[in-house]
């Protein structure tokens, strides 16, 4: 073998052994809440050259629908394998169940945590017929701007070969599709159903009675001999009722600006150890929203201070849909750059929001930060660039004026087995901390304003997704 030669087989060998050495591999779940009967879908990425074990998972599930999905990647740093596996999994009782961590060659998965709710002793409108829809809102009775979930569900008992699924959007609200459609079956009636559940963000722009009318589908499914003997061809076609949703007007005396939510928690992900004189530390601030889009969230910013420059990195936004909500977790890094040695008191960022559940004011608010700045070195201060916080020892911990809201975290985008782009075909999505595979992950910083009478103003909204339409 040639000296060149030889180099070249040493480079690919050192190449593939840093890629192994750096393989990671994380799981999670579609939905981690379902009622008994229904399935749910494990989806597990790595970059690891073997399959998840599976075995594990007997005992409490039954397993269908295994399937994975290759993906090869070259960058900078060489070429890198990643494997998608995705598996149904329907849970053989009701109750809180976790789901043990599993091996894919020489790494394991975190245990994930499931919610599995009686069944449900009261069938759908429609059930018995081969396909048909329902649609529902997470509040029938919300305010005016508030951020509604809205789930559209087909349900088939027989396979479906293409179809075209709709929701029009209602006058006198914005209307949009959030994330990928999740696929699951569902037993009904001794009859077992393929269920696809898309899911929207509704807004209402005024107050008053809102009608949103009912979903259609028209599609066909897989026909058999006399199906096409006899001129049927499997054609199918389902119509949701329309659904009425009593919108309720900003209280007089509700906060401005106007922000309805379930939840608001603010917390410090980390704060500086200390500080010095023109050197820049970061400190960075988390806010968990229940009820709402990255877009309707005011900005992050913390109070004015003297004797101290501020600046502020780009939001980073994560949303998702929780049992049929909105939620969203806002990101974001100041890097502090003191002007004086001394005591220093950094007040703490606080935010007015309105309790829809409660019907009352609320204010979440962090607790302030305390420092002593150091004298400088000498050197002359800028503008810093980015900088890395480290973790504060012991971070205050964040306080609301009402009761705690249970923020369910995030990494639950389900994968894209439905209805998409108005055609069934089934395939598995990426987690949505991989980056272009999850459309719903998004940075949005419009602000909406109120189209009530009492609040004023006109809302501007972002271009809708596929499967929606905007009046």
């Amino acid at each position: 073998m040639s000296r060149v030669s030889l180099q070249i087989v040493v480079l690919l060998l050192l190449s593939f052994s840093c890629l192994a050495a750096t393989a990671q591999t994380r799981a999670w779940l579609d939905r981690d809440r379902i009622a008994f009967g229904e399935t749910v879908t494990l989806n597990i990425e790595t970059d690891a050259n073997a399959a998840p074990d599976y075995g594990p998972l007997q005992a409490g599930f039954d397993i269908s629908g295994r399937s994975s999905r290759r993906q090869v990647e070259l960058g900078s740093s060489g070429v890198r394998t990643r494997t998608l596996y995705a598996v149904a999994l329907r849970p053989r009782r009701d109750g809180v169940i976790t789901i043990p961590g599993l091996s894919v060659g020489n790494q394991r998965t975190d245990p994930l945590v499931l919610v599995v709710a009686p069944a449900s002793t009261v069938p759908p409108a429609g059930a018995g017929d081969d396909v048909f829809l329902e649609s529902e809102p997470d509040d029938a009775s919300p305010y005016v701007q508030q951020a509604v979930g809205w789930v559209v569900r087909l349900y088939s008992a027989v396979p479906l070969v293409s179809g075209q699924l709709d929701q029009p959007a209602p006058d006198g609200a914005s209307l949009r599709q959030v994330g990928d459609d999740a696929q699951y079956s569902r037993q009904i009636d001794g009859r077992r159903y393929q269920v696809i559940e898309r899911r929207y963000l509704l807004i209402p722009e005024r107050s008053g009675d809102l009608v949103v009318p009912g979903a259609t589908f028209q599609g066909r499914g897989a026909s058999g001999f006399f199906d096409e003997f006899l001129g049927g061809g499997g054609a199918l076609q389902a119509q949701a009722p329309p659904r009425k949703v009593a919108v309720q007007p900003v209280p007089a005396q509700a906060p401005q600006p106007w922000l309805p939510l379930h939840g608001l928690t603010l917390n410090y992900r980390a704060t500086p150890q200390q500080l010095r004189v023109g050197e820049a530390a970061t400190l960075t601030v988390e806010a968990v929203v229940d009820g709402a889009s990255a877009a309707q969230m005011p900005e992050l910013q913390l109070p004015p201070v003297d004797g101290v420059q501020v600046f502020a990195e780009p939001v980073q936004a994560d949303e998702r849909f929780v049992d049929g909500r909105p939620q969203v977790t806002l990101t974001r890094q100041f890097a502090l750059v003191p002007s004086r040695a001394g005591p220093l008191r950094m007040p703490g960022l606080q935010l007015d929001w309105w309790d829809v559940g409660g019907d009352q004011a609320r204010i979440a608010r962090l607790p302030p930060l305390e420092w002593t700045v150091a004298a400088g070195t000498g050197g002359r201060a800028g503008r810093p660039p980015s900088a890395s916080a480290a973790p504060a020892a012991a971070n205050p911990p964040a306080s609301s004026s009402g009761p705690p809201h249970g923020i369910v975290p995030a990494d639950r985008r389900g994968p894209a087995l439905g209805v998409g782009d108005r055609r069934i075909r089934p395939a598995v999505v990426a987690d949505p901390a991989v980056g272009p595979a999850s459309p719903a992950r998004t940075r949005c910083r419009e602000p909406v304003r109120s189209h009530d009478p009492r609040a004023g103003g006109k809302a501007r909204h972002r271009g809708l997704q596929t499967g929606a339409r905007q009046r």
